[in-house]
């Protein structure tokens, strides 16, 4: 049984900084694309961040590049994602997410993609 648990969130000032975690059980393979999603209240839930290890990609929204940087530890089971220069507009709960398929571009950007997803962590940023 595949289980994604995410950690990290909180409280932080715009301007400051959080890493999220999201660490994975299971049969979780090397070759998974693992991606972030998040959802604002009253929003959708919309693609944050992605990547790809078996070939080194990583995806970004427009609104979280040069901010926020994804990376993987294999060896540890875990995914995060650094935020950086936070703003009150990255409120939401962030959603960790793993995709069994292949993906490439647009398509792991796509929250139906993914077969599995965490519980979420909250993420607050006070202006």
């Amino acid at each position: 049984q595949v289980q994604l648990v995410e950690s990290g969130g909180g409280l932080v000032q715009a301007g400051g900084s959080l890493r999220l975690l999201c660490v994975y059980s299971g049969r979780i393979l090397s070759s998974y694309a693992m991606g972030w999603f998040r959802q604002a209240p009253g929003k959708e839930r919309e693609f944050v961040s992605a990547g790809t290890w078996s070939n080194g990609n990583t995806y970004y929204t427009d609104s979280v590049k040069g901010r926020f940087t994804i990376s993987r530890d294999n060896a540890k089971n875990t995914v995060y994602l650094q935020m950086n220069s936070l703003k009150p507009e990255d409120t939401a709960v962030y959603y960790c997410a793993a995709d069994m398929n292949y993906c490439s571009g647009y398509g792991c950007t796509d929250e139906y993609g993914y077969d599995y997803w965490g519980q979420g962590t909250q993420v607050t940023v006070s202006s």
